[in-house]
């Protein structure tokens, strides 16, 4: 307080992000409140569970108690603020915003490359919930690494996630359909690792093993996916390293004289961690 006082300061950001749950953005906010500590900064945090009046009205309101800048996770970023914003995951060109993004055509290529070494070709997709900030860029990365393998998409084993919640129902219930519509699979990939682990207990209530008749890929690598049982193969997003290099560039911004330039576009990359839940397809 004494040096908010001194240097007429708050030394306070905001933190914008959809939920707290154990996956994504629990990590990413690890990273950011350890940055954030360690410079002795405060910071508040709010959800906003996909609302749009929400989404509009924290960031002012945020303003409003002397925030010197922001970072939206998984958040649309909206035009005339005021302070310095960063986003992760936030795909969209806006000024003021740096966006900390994954390189998802990699990831995309990882994870259909292993598959397809051990055997799959017939592979279900469970794709993001139509409000995630990664959806569409990721699909449209899976669509373009398939290609570029010369793997064929089946239309009818494309689900997609439904819901706000971040629990595994969702993939669950994606799965049961596809087991349900009949159509023939050897492997699935999933949106995260949270749907995954929905996704085998489904596999396994209809009697099909993982990984022996079925590989399972999930997307994230969150804190549990080393812990299931079978341990998660995943494409492992840096999550917590995100989180630390959107504090840093926020506070390099705040503490940045007037006017200077900012980098609009940060990449981090993605690593294939193969785990016991994939496996060759059975001859």
């Amino acid at each position: 307080m004494a040096r908010s006082l001194r240097a007429q300061r708050s030394f306070t950001v905001g933190v914008v992000v959809p939920e707290i749950s154990e996956g994504y953005a629990a990590l990413v906010m690890s990273g950011i409140e350890d940055h954030l500590l360690e410079e002795g900064y405060f910071y508040f945090v709010v959800s906003h569970r996909h609302r749009t009046d929400l989404i509009e009205e924290y960031p002012r309101l945020l303003q409003q108690r002397a925030v010197e800048g922001l970072i939206a996770v998984d958040t649309a970023c909206q035009k005339g603020v005021l302070i310095p914003v960063v986003a992760v995951s936030g795909h969209r060109e806006v000024e003021g915003v740096t966006n900390i993004a994954l390189d998802h055509a990699l990831a995309a290529q990882l994870a259909l490359e292993h598959l397809m070494s051990l055997g799959h070709r017939k592979i279900a997709f469970i794709k993001g919930q139509e409000f995630s900030s990664d959806t569409e860029v990721r699909w449209q990365s899976v669509q373009g690494a398939a290609k570029n393998l010369g793997l064929e998409i089946n239309e009818r084993l494309v689900g997609q996630l439904e819901g706000e919640s971040a629990s595994p129902e969702l993939g669950y219930q994606v799965t049961r359909k596809f087991l349900a519509d009949g159509e023939r699979f050897t492997a699935l990939f999933a949106f995260n690792d949270i749907s995954a682990i929905g996704a085998i207990r489904a596999l396994r209530e209809a009697g099909r093993a993982v990984p022996e008749d079925v590989s399972v890929a999930g997307f994230d690598d969150i804190q549990s996916a080393a812990f299931q049982n079978p341990a998660l193969t995943t494409v492992r997003q840096p999550l917590r390293e995100m989180g630390v290099i959107a504090a840093e560039t926020l506070l390099r911004r705040i503490n940045a004289p007037a006017k200077t330039p900012y980098p609009r576009a940060i990449t981090v990359e993605p690593t294939l961690i193969v785990r016991e839940s994939t496996a060759k397809v059975k001859a």
